[in-house]
């Protein structure tokens, strides 16, 4: 084969396998990192000493108990009376070890639901939702038992809906080609990429092409992750705490950010160590001679022949 059309299917194959690394590792990342529930709850977990995260909880729960002691009193004021005591409480609760283990719990709960139903085969979708009653419960004993004039506020559930049905359909679609997408993507990555390093007539020129695509994929990973943040706290409904949403966007895309400046780093390491041996090794002639068998030299003329 020419070497002019072996660096042009090389060049080919290395443009395809440096496509396909961003999208490889973002598959990866949400269908073994966001769908598997220990890692995700791992992830979680330091989100409990977040000021904002506790505000946002502080906000959600107290509303909750509120409503369900206005719906049982029949009256508004009650509630009203009540609003100050009960969001203390609850702030004073998100303080506690209890609500550490409460918040693994949650999202632990959370976790599994939302898996049960992107997992679920079956026709027609139902909105995901997760019981607080548990929380609210350990908030209005802490309550009962700091202020003992309060009446005991009993609260049986408190359901937040997680996913509405409209959208389970759609994201049940989406993890099922992300499921798919996160073991083909990367074997077509190495596979690609090993064929154009292998079919290029100049073979360090064709690893350091493929160090500087893998850098410039991890590169274009940590900008598509700023831009996801961005968009995703510009479409927030106004009740939505935003730096709530944004410690756990940050929380979940951890993994996936460090991930995606080891590429870049690996890229940048691999390109210049190529480059560099390329640069300053021994000239292409010179390896040719060494490595081609030198002739034996002609044999002198003896004096009878001379």
């Amino acid at each position: 084969m020419p070497a002019r059309l072996r660096n042009a299917v090389s060049a080919a194959l290395l443009a395809l396998a440096c496509l396909c690394l961003p999208f490889g590792a973002l598959a990866a990342w949400a269908a073994y990192g966001l769908a598997d529930t220990g890692r995700y709850v791992t992830a979680m977990a330091p989100l409990s000493a977040d000021p904002a995260v506790r505000e946002a909880v502080v906000a959600e729960v107290g509303a909750g108990i509120l409503r369900e002691a206005g719906d049982r009193s029949g009256h508004g004021a009650d509630a009203g009376r009540l609003r100050p005591f009960v969001f203390d409480a609850v702030r004073s609760f998100t303080r506690t070890e209890a609500f550490r283990t409460a918040w693994d719990a949650t999202n632990r709960t959370v976790h599994d639901a939302v898996l049960r139903a992107l997992r679920d085969e079956r026709p027609g979708a139902r909105p995901v939702t997760v019981d607080l009653a548990p929380v609210a419960a350990r908030v209005t004993h802490r309550l009962a038992r700091d202020h003992p004039p309060l009446a005991y506020v009993p609260v049986e559930h408190t359901e937040v809906r997680v996913l509405p049905a409209r959208e389970v359909a759609g994201l049940r679609k989406g993890y099922h080609v992300l499921d798919t997408a996160a073991f083909w993507l990367p074997l077509a990555t190495v596979v690609l990429a090993v064929a154009g390093i292998a079919v290029a007539a100049c073979r360090r020129r064709a690893v350091t092409a493929t160090g500087l695509g893998t850098a410039l994929g991890g590169a274009l990973l940590v900008l598509a992750i700023a831009i996801g943040r961005r968009l995703t706290l510009a479409g927030l409904p106004d009740e939505v705490h935003p730096s709530a949403v944004g410690a756990v966007y940050d929380a979940l895309t951890a993994t996936l950010r460090t991930a995606s400046w080891l590429l870049c780093a690996l890229g940048l390491t691999v390109a210049c160590t190529a480059w560099l041996t390329t640069r300053y090794g021994p000239p292409a002639r010179h390896r040719r001679a060494r490595a081609e068998p030198t002739a034996d030299p002609p044999p002198k003329p003896t004096r009878a022949q001379a």
